[in-house]
Order: structure tokens, then sequence, then C-alpha cells
């Protein structure tokens, strides 16, 4: 029998904020809330199938280069609407040493985690 990723947990200053940014990125809703001030983020009615975000506070200040990030693809438009999209939402361009030449975009939601935007458009779940 093999594992499967049941969530994500992400270190912020902010959970409110970056699950609202992370809720309309990915079109999920929140779950639940700790004692702890985490909140969790995921879809609504798929049941335990995909993972969910955690957003756990943390006052530590990030340190260096992530060494996990997520990537995410559109499902309902091109990626260049895509961009537009996530840009209006409060992500912005980061440069981590492209070339230009990528067929993804590296962004960062608003308190700096890097994610992608690939090229790939994924059928909705």
């Amino acid at each position: 029998m093999a594992c499967r990723i049941s969530e994500l947990v992400i270190d912020c200053a902010d959970p409110d904020r970056l699950a609202a940014f992370w809720s309309k990125v990915l079109g999920y809703a929140e779950l639940g809330r700790e004692d702890d001030g985490s909140i969790e983020i995921g879809p609504q009615d798929a049941g335990f199938g995909r993972p969910t975000l955690v957003l756990s506070p943390s006052s530590a200040p990030r340190t260096g280069k992530l060494r996990l990030h997520i990537d995410v693809s559109a499902t309902d438009r091109d990626q260049d609407a895509e961009l537009e999209r996530l840009l209006a939402l409060g992500a912005r361009p980061v440069d981590i040493g492209q070339t230009g030449a990528e067929s993804w975009h590296v962004l960062a939601d608003p308190e700096g985690n890097e994610f992608c935007l690939l090229r790939t458009r994924l059928q909705p779940l």
C-alpha cells in the first residue's frame, strides 16, 4: 500500500490573508480552524481525494529559497488570462533566475512564497 498526500502545510505570518488568497486561486473554501490559528482550506465537495492546504501561523522569518513549491495550471482559460487573474488576486512576478524562455511563470503569493503557473491547461475535477 502507498501513501497519498493529504495536506500541505504552509507556515505564514497571516493565515487569514493567505487562506483568502489561495482559496481564490484554487477555488477552495475554508474547511476549519484550529485553536492555534491554523486555517485549513480545500475543495468542499471532493472529500478526502485531493490535498488540502493548512495555513499555519508562524513568526519565524523565512530564510533562503523554498525547498518545495506549488505548481498550478488553469482549468477554464489560457495561461495568459490566468496570469492576469492571479496578478489581480495579489500574486506578483518573481525572478529566481529564469532565462525568459520558460513555458511557465514564476510568481509569489502575498507572503512571498514562490509558485509556478504552468502552460498546461487541466480539466476541472
